[in-house]
């Protein structure tokens, strides 16, 4: 449960978790530590989102969100997904690849601390047309305190992720390249919401209690492998650019489909063959 304290078993409970997954025939998740590699290559990494020099959080968050793409081509594959933080480095920086919430967040955190920010990671329930089901905790979720101010950053929900950090905790409406988002107290849980067909609609929530490491590479192995994630089962590539448009291919609704949507309600869409995707 979130905010559980975590014990030196731990490691012999990683130990056999990586164990039984390689038993059932999957890839297993490898047992580093999910923790920044010790260097971490900040100026690849800035030259990997066309920054140089000391960016602050904001301009590192659009940067990233709108150069680095969404996608899930190894869980889809069945590759599994590695949250070590070399492994991140090398794929979505010197591979020039993208990757899904767990990898797209690490390496964001892996930067801004390495620029001097105190980052904490958060699991959330995404909600986003969810219809009432509970969802497992699958999203990851990062808070960045520099200089006594904190901030919601999350480069990684793919389709709608924020082009910006939001100021942290429930507040007033933020525009962003023509999309709006806010959060918002619901119980327990901070809410991240962005209109949907005129109104307010959810797109996660998750508890304001930092999630341990076990508790992230937990998830990603569900979300990773689990033959009910729609990351395993289908297909899902995104990206925007720093005017708000949004393009993505997915086979999510049945039929592979590319669309491309922009903040003033234009959307084109179009089916491919699947031979005509490399």
């Amino acid at each position: 449960m979130p905010g559980t304290q975590t014990t030196g078993n731990d490691d012999d409970g990683l130990r056999l978790f990586c164990a039984v997954a390689a038993a059932l025939g999957r890839r297993a998740l490898p047992e580093a530590s999910l923790q920044s590699r010790a260097v971490f290559d900040l100026d690849a990494y800035l030259e990997r989102i066309g920054l140089e020099g000391r960016p602050g959080i904001a301009e590192v968050h659009r940067a990233h969100a709108s150069t680095i793409p969404f996608e899930n081509l190894d869980p889809h594959r069945g590759a599994g997904v590695s949250l070590n933080g070399e492994d991140i480095e090398r794929k979505l920086v010197a591979q020039r690849r993208g990757g899904y919430c767990f990898e797209q967040n690490l390496l964001l955190k892996a930067a801004l601390e390495e620029l001097g920010a105190e980052v904490e990671t958060f699991l959330a329930r995404v909600r986003w047309r969810a219809n009432g089901a509970v969802r497992a905790r699958g999203h990851l979720v990062l808070r960045a305190t520099l200089d006594g101010e904190q901030w919601h950053c999350d480069v990684g929900f793919g389709l709608g992720t924020p082009l910006e950090p939001l100021p942290w905790g429930p507040g007033g409406e933020h525009e962003q390249s023509g999309w709006r988002f806010r959060i918002v107290a619901q119980e327990h849980e901070l809410v991240l919401q962005t209109p949907d067909g005129g109104q307010w609609a959810d797109v996660y929530g998750f508890q304001p209690l930092p999630s341990p490491e076990v508790d992230l590479m937990t998830s990603n192995w569900f979300v990773s492998t689990h033959p009910g994630s729609p990351f395993v089962s289908g297909l899902f590539i995104a990206v925007q650019d720093g005017q708000g448009r949004r393009t993505w291919l997915s086979d999510w609704s049945g039929a592979l489909v590319i669309s491309e949507q922009t903040p003033t309600g234009g959307e084109t869409r179009q089916e491919p063959a699947r031979e005509q995707i490399p």
